[in-house]
């Protein structure tokens, strides 16, 4: 536990914002690079290795990814809050900083001990694999809060360096692995992965340091520390509902069906995934917004949808589209057993794309309890209905999952609307 630090000059010095859609085209754009970099990467490790490690290694990537989520304690949303109110940034991110180092460690190490004790069958068990796993858990949850830090700083295009050059390193590694070494374990090809991770974080601290002086010293102030829970911990709840459902399912087909279903599913599920991180990221933006300027809350839910849909259908049309060359690239087995899937996973796009705006309003008029409620049924809703349809493949388990979420859009929609015009009478 560290001291509470004075703030430097530099440091309260007021930051220039970029407009909201260059800061949601922005960290679209980043996403859309460290997507397709980690396709690539999925590409030089189907070829590096057997499916079954393939396998192994996406579903550690999952885990790693709901330690992520868990371990951020919804700080990233706290910091959106607390600088958007006008509190110094370095406190903020210090206190963030603080709390998620600790998480990620401990939810890393707790997840690894559990693992071992459940399925020492799949689990694997080398140093190398330890150390990687909680370094990758560790930086993952601090590129989050570095994510929505610099979105509250009105910079949140400052991502498509980060992402570009952290998604370029995995690969360079995984291309040597498949060149050096022949049928590399899941502990390797989970070490490539990490460095993209490892990168990005170095890089957005580098970028913090540039445009606010922040120089990190993480700290476990109880004060601070208290005050950023409560305001992180509906919103980690509320994000837990979103993301969980595609986080687990590699999971529960990797342990409960077979690890070389859950690595024909995960391409599909990642490439979609891409589409569908468009609305996701303007939410954030929308949110961070909506906290500004509570009183344009209708005009930026209906700004924000109409560009999630724009960007996220175009995206979603080329997977569509392209579907069938995308997959060839991992190899015939995985174009045949999963190019149906990835289709109807990305006609889910507007669904998912209604969701998001629901919830970014809800986040802004804290109405957390009835989104976490909603998302907790939907969330359980698809990965029921997709484990059940998993013997049939994964064209079924898209299906399963494609309907599930539009009548879910469907509910929320409706929602929203209500929740917009009561609060345009609450404000006149």
């Amino acid at each position: 536990m560290t001291a509470e630090r004075e703030i430097a000059p530099s440091e309260a010095l007021p930051v220039v914002r970029h407009s909201p859609l260059r800061s949601s085209i922005g960290l679209v754009i980043a996403k859309g690079v460290q997507t397709g970099t980690g396709f690539a990467f999925w590409i030089l490790a189907a070829h590096a290795t057997l499916d079954r490690e393939v396998g192994l290694t996406t579903a550690a990537v999952s885990a790693v990814m709901i330690c992520t989520q868990l371990a951020v304690l919804g700080t990233g949303s706290a910091v959106i809050v607390s600088v958007g109110r006008g509190e110094p940034p370095a406190r903020v991110l210090d206190a963030a900083f603080g709390l998620v180092g600790v998480a990620g460690t401990v939810l890393a190490l707790a997840y690894l001990v559990l693992e071992t004790a459940v399925s020492p069958d799949v689990a694997s068990l080398t140093v190398l694999f330890w150390f990687v796993f909680i370094m990758a858990a560790v930086t993952g949850t601090m590129c989050t809060v570095l994510d929505q830090a610099l979105v509250a700083l009105g910079r949140g295009g400052s991502a498509t360096m980060r992402y570009t050059v952290g998604g370029l390193v995995p690969l360079v590694a995984t291309a040597l692995v498949a060149w050096l070494a022949n049928g590399a374990g899941a502990d390797v090809l989970m070490a490539c992965w990490t460095l993209g991770s490892a990168v990005s974080c170095v890089i957005g601290f580098i970028q913090l340091r540039r445009l606010v002086g922040y120089r990190p010293r993480p700290s476990l102030h109880p004060a601070h520390g208290r005050s950023l829970l409560m305001l992180g911990i509906p919103n980690q709840l509320l994000t837990l509902t979103e993301r969980a459902p595609g986080l687990v399912l590699p999971l529960l087909l990797a342990h409960l069906v077979s690890p070389e279903i859950a690595a024909y599913w995960y391409p599909a599920w990642m490439m979609a995934w891409a589409a569908y991180t468009a609305p996701m990221l303007i939410g954030i933006v929308q949110f961070s917004e909506g906290v500004r300027e509570p009183e344009r809350l209708a005009a930026t839910t209906w700004a924000s949808f109409r560009w999630s849909l724009v960007i996220g259908i175009l995206a979603a049309a080329v997977l569509i589209v392209f579907a069938h060359p995308l997959l060839h690239l991992l190899g015939d087995r995985y174009a045949n057993a999963s190019t149906d899937a990835l289709r109807l996973l990305a006609a889910g796009l507007v669904a998912y794309a209604v969701l998001q705006a629901y919830n970014s309003v809800c986040r802004v008029l804290g109405l957390y309890t009835e989104a976490i409620m909603v998302g907790v049924v939907l969330g359980a809703a698809l990965c029921v209905s997709a484990l059940l349809a998993a013997e049939q493949g994964s064209s079924a388990m898209a299906l399963a999952w494609l309907v599930v979420l539009s009548l879910g859009a469907v509910v929320v929609g409706l929602r929203l609307l209500a929740i917009l015009r009561r609060h345009k009478k609450e404000a006149s």
